[in-house]
């Protein structure tokens, strides 16, 4: 395919929202369709997605909604991945900041490997295949140069043994 048939297809992105939990859980689907809709008014056509589910947030996330902050702690998290052009991203993503119904949002565009391998969140929650491992680093820098100094040691040693058996 010609770079200017490409182009003019434009690229794939990910709209990755999270719905504020004062949304009833009945009328997350509805927000996704307005979403949808945008992107498709847009000209864009959607290509995946993972519906909204509900989770604890790793930090509080402060939103001013009717004249005043709100803290909150949990959201629905989803994702839609879709084709449109530049230019038609950066209106997307204004009126997608614009709905009072979502509580933060971030589009990225996708390389060819994240396209062909869509990462789906809420299956890899619940069958915990994202495990964190703490790895700290002092103690692996102390390790190597102990190891260094064992090693000179032993060197250290095994001359003084030839240097002992010459002596007999």
């Amino acid at each position: 395919m010609p770079a200017a048939e490409a182009q003019a297809e434009g690229n794939t992105y990910e709209l990755a929202f999270h719905v504020l939990p004062t949304v009833a859980e009945g009328e997350v689907a509805s927000v996704v369709d307005t979403i949808k809709s945008h992107i498709t008014t847009a000209g864009g056509t959607i290509t995946g997605e993972e519906a909204p589910a509900r989770f604890e947030l790793a930090y509080e996330i402060v939103k001013h909604l009717e004249g005043r902050n709100r803290k909150f702690t949990s959201a629905c998290f989803g994702w839609i991945r879709f084709t449109m052009t530049g230019e038609a991203v950066e209106e997307l993503s204004a009126e997608i900041e614009g709905m009072k119904e979502i509580l933060r949002s971030l589009v990225i565009k996708l390389t060819k490997v994240e396209e062909a391998n869509p990462f789906m969140f809420h299956e890899s929650i619940s069958q915990q295949k994202v495990e964190t491992v703490e790895i700290d680093e002092a103690d692996d820098s102390d390790d190597e140069d102990e190891s260094d100094d064992d090693s000179e040691e032993t060197a250290a040693d095994a001359e003084d043994a030839v240097d002992g058996e010459d002596e007999d």
